[in-house]
C-alpha cells in the first residue's frame, strides 16, 4: 500500500526556511537575517545543520515584533 500523502504546511511543528518563506510571505534571506540575529531563540530548531522555524512560536515572535 503506497500512502504519499503530506501534512499540509498550517498543520507543521516546524518549517524550512523555504516553507517559512511561503508561509510567513517573508523572504528567504530575511529570514536567514532574522536566526543569525537571534541566535538560541526559542522559535529555532536545529536539524543536524539545517535550521527549521518552530511555526507557531515563530507566530508570536512575530505578534510581538513591529518591525522585521
Amino acid at each position: 500500500m503506497n500512502r504519499n500523502y503530506e501534512t499540509p504546511i498550517f498543520e507543521k511543528y516546524s518549517l524550512s526556511i523555504e516553507q517559512a518563506a511561503d508561509y510567513f510571505g517573508i523572504g528567504q534571506k530575511k529570514l536567514r537575517q532574522i536566526v543569525a540575529d537571534h541566535e538560541g531563540a526559542d522559535f529555532i530548531l536545529y536539524n543536524g545543520n539545517r535550521v527549521q522555524i518552530k511555526r507557531k512560536k515563530f507566530e508570536s515572535f512575530l505578534d510581538r515584533t513591529s518591525a522585521i
